[in-house]
């Protein structure tokens, strides 16, 4: 990790910390309201969020690259190398995770590696047009933030393909008690209104397994042998094959 992010548990359990787990807490829920059976990997500072499916079949498993350090309930690995095998999961989620990474394009392939070949990636990141990325105070203004533009493009280029967005935290990131108290109604007028602007954008991509096959690969023709009458060989080229 190139940006180290301080101050994950400390900020969760402060009142702006609480209050951006729940806003985050639901939009998940909406993007993903159910994962029965399914095998989740929360990569980053996913303790938070890996409780929103109590009760549902399915391993949960969170990882917390090294710059983050030694955070609760979670193993510490390395972003560019995780310790899972192919196609082992279904759902992924970074949060905490792609903005302070060094590599972002190696941590991206690599869950594009361990996820099954209908899995799914949801990504949480600082928005750069949102005023969250603005104050240091929060983890959300450590590490690079992306532009909805730069997130899909990067997930592009790692063979995602795009099938979700949404926006979250649009209340300033102040600690102030009645800005906090309606939290809600900032969230839901944002959305409404300025979507753009939110303070953390979430985009959910697919696995795409068409972008790993090369595009516009030339055909190949097959030698034939024919062979002659008076025991000579003749090579012809046949037609490209379509």
């Amino acid at each position: 990790m190139s940006g180290e992010v301080h101050g994950l548990a400390e900020f969760y359990r402060a009142p702006l910390g609480r209050v951006a787990a729940r806003l985050l807490r639901g939009r998940l829920l909406a993007l993903w309201p159910e994962l029965k059976g399914l095998d989740l990997l929360g990569l980053g500072w996913a303790e938070p969020y890996l409780t929103l499916w109590p009760g549902q079949d399915g391993r949960r498993l969170a990882f917390a690259p090294d710059g983050l350090g030694l955070l609760p309930g979670s193993a510490q690995v390395q972003d560019r190398h995780l310790p899972l095998p192919d196609r082992c999961v279904d759902r992924v989620m970074l949060v905490h995770a792609l903005e302070a990474s060094e590599g972002a394009h190696a941590l991206l392939r690599e869950c594009w590696r361990v996820l099954r070949d209908d899995g799914r990636l949801l990504v949480i990141v600082p928005n750069r047009l949102g005023c969250w990325s603005l104050f240091d105070h929060t983890p959300f203004g450590q590490g690079r933030p992306y532009s909805r533009g730069q997130l899909e493009g990067q997930l592009r280029r790692q063979m995602f393909a795009v099938s979700r967005r949404d926006s979250a935290l649009f209340v300033p990131p102040l600690p102030w008690g009645f800005a906090l108290r309606g939290a809600r109604v900032w969230d839901r007028l944002g959305r409404a209104v300025l979507p753009r602007l939110g303070g953390v954008t979430l985009i959910e991509a697919e696995k795409d397994l068409f972008a790993a096959m090369p595009a516009g690969a030339p055909a190949l023709g097959r030698r034939v042998v024919a062979e002659l009458p008076a025991g000579y060989a003749r090579v012809k080229e046949s037609a490209p094959d379509r």
